[in-house]
């Protein structure tokens, strides 16, 4: 009785709306992306829940692509940063500028100052300009030269970096890897996604990806969406079965480094963000299981002995989530 009534006050609010609009994202995405549904699934789970995006896959395997595709099928601004060990914090916020007319300092926005940002290769920059992404990321804000300027929404970093390269890359800090909301793990396609990569690129002919991709959602539709999110309906015991799994991690024997708090409410919104994209107004077990590694996977550490052994974050998040009951 009471899912029929869930069911009810989700067409008053109208979800299937939302869910047609990522159901055309995922479609025009399709044009070019093929396979990696969970991938994109997760990016706009991210995007309407105001999360950041942390890609991680060998070279070629489509991170930079999709992300930048991603963004064109929302009409807003778009800006990409290439990280490099060169690259300077006044690079990204921007600098002040003597204005000579005026003999006054302007301040003259840097890239960062946009919607959707694309940072390519993260790793790749030095602490100090690692740092400079710590306040933006978190407040949605600068504070430079004694000025706070605020970011305009929607705000949200995408950074990409490769997992095998180590020469020229810098590791990037546990406080600013706590502030991605997702690491999302970009594997390889199996035959038949390989097979069908080869005839799209064949047919496409030469015309640029991002010719093919057109505007789906207006920035009033997007936030209207993320508006919708705050609707969607969380059980107490499905609230208390996402603390039992982050505490688990805090007192496991596998691990150096447990998930913080930030680390349950990153899973408590993405899986209202999920289970809004699939129509529901209202989360189940299901919503967080899919969540659950993306968001916790950048957030622990390993001990030393069981990373020798070749153990991985994914599989100990799997033994915590498979050791805790699941509310029924």
């Amino acid at each position: 009785m009471e899912e029929n009534n869930d069911l009810n006050f989700n067409n008053r609010v109208d979800l299937e709306k939302l869910k047609d609009a990522v159901i055309q994202i995922k479609a025009e995405l399709g044009k070019i992306i093929v396979g990696q549904e969970h991938f994109m699934d997760l990016l706009i789970v991210a995007l309407l829940a105001d999360g950041h995006v942390l890609i991680e896959g060998v070279p070629g395997v489509a991170k930079t692509i999709t992300a930048k595709l991603l963004s064109k099928t929302i009409d807003t601004g778009f800006s990409r940063i290439q990280f490099t060990p060169d690259l300077m914090p006044s690079d990204v916020l921007g600098t002040s500028i003597l204005n000579m007319k005026t003999s006054e300092f302007e301040f003259r926005n840097g890239p960062i100052f946009s919607n959707l940002v694309l940072i390519d290769e993260i790793n790749r920059a030095p602490a100090k300009t690692q740092a400079a992404l710590f306040e933006v990321m978190e407040e949605r804000q600068i504070s430079i030269d004694g000025h706070t300027f605020k970011m305009k929404p929607p705000f949200m970093v995408l950074a990409t970096q490769n997992p095998i390269e180590q020469e020229g890359t810098y590791a990037l800090p546990e406080a600013q890897l706590d502030r991605f909301l997702f690491k999302i793990d970009v594997g390889y396609p199996n035959l038949e996604e390989e097979i069908l990569i080869l005839k799209t690129h064949h047919d496409r002919k030469g015309v640029l990806p991002q010719t093919l991709i057109s505007p789906l959602l207006s920035e009033a539709d997007l936030l209207e969406y993320k508006n919708k999110i705050f609707d969607i309906l969380v059980d107490e015991k499905l609230m208390t079965y996402i603390a039992q799994i982050i505490t688990k991690t805090r007192n496991h024997p596998h691990l150096y480094l447990g998930g913080s708090p930030r680390a349950s409410i990153a899973v408590l919104n993405s899986s209202k963000a999920y289970a809004a994209i699939n129509g529901r107004d209202f989360v189940i077990p299901e919503d967080i299981k899919k969540v659950i590694s993306p968001v916790l996977r950048h957030r622990i550490i390993l001990t030393p002995e069981r990373e020798m052994e070749g153990m991985t974050a994914d599989k100990v998040i799997e033994m915590i989530v498979q050791s805790v009951e699941v509310p029924r």
